[in-house]
């Protein structure tokens, strides 16, 4: 399951870094002509008022903060990175940074919701939590195990004395 867990964490690094550099390229580009282009490609209805309030806001963005939304882009996907090589190597930190990472952005998935509600958002937050109770679940039970297992060992160390 904790590789599980980091091939979803690798997933969404992979699509950042996608996002991140389809930002950056339209710095140099014409950026309704671009988002046209790329809405088409992925079959969405270019008509949509959803659609064409997105490319309106795209349209108006300095090529400042497309510098500022594609570096983001690559800070979270170095965050992503991080976790789901170190769960899928079974790294016991990399649980810990799991769960303190994806809990803080929990607040900021919420507070998306409720101002833009979708399904996908919905279930992403479903899935983020569920990733956080399972890994605290398995955390603390480990550490108890791991606990219990030293204190026999001591106690059998100081039986056979």
């Amino acid at each position: 399951m904790i590789r599980c867990i980091g091939v979803f964490k690798l997933l969404k690094a992979a699509s950042l870094i996608v996002v991140g550099f389809g930002i950056l390229k339209l710095i140099h580009e014409d950026v309704a002509m671009q988002l046209d282009h790329w809405i088409a490609t992925l079959g969405f209805d270019p008509g949509s008022r959803m659609i064409s309030h997105a490319i309106q806001k795209a349209i108006n963005l300095s090529p400042t903060k497309f510098k500022e939304f594609g570096f983001v882009s690559f800070v979270y996907a170095g965050l992503f990175l991080t976790e789901g090589i170190g769960l899928c190597l079974l790294k016991h930190w990399a649980e810990w940074f799991t769960v303190v990472i994806t809990s803080s952005l929990l607040p900021f998935e919420i507070y998306e919701i409720f101002h833009r509600p979708t399904l996908i958002k919905v279930l992403v937050l479903i899935l983020n939590i569920a990733v956080v109770l399972y890994l605290l679940y398995r955390i603390t039970s480990e550490g108890h195990a791991s606990q219990n297992n030293k204190i026999a060992q001591v106690t059998q160390l100081l039986r056979s004395r």
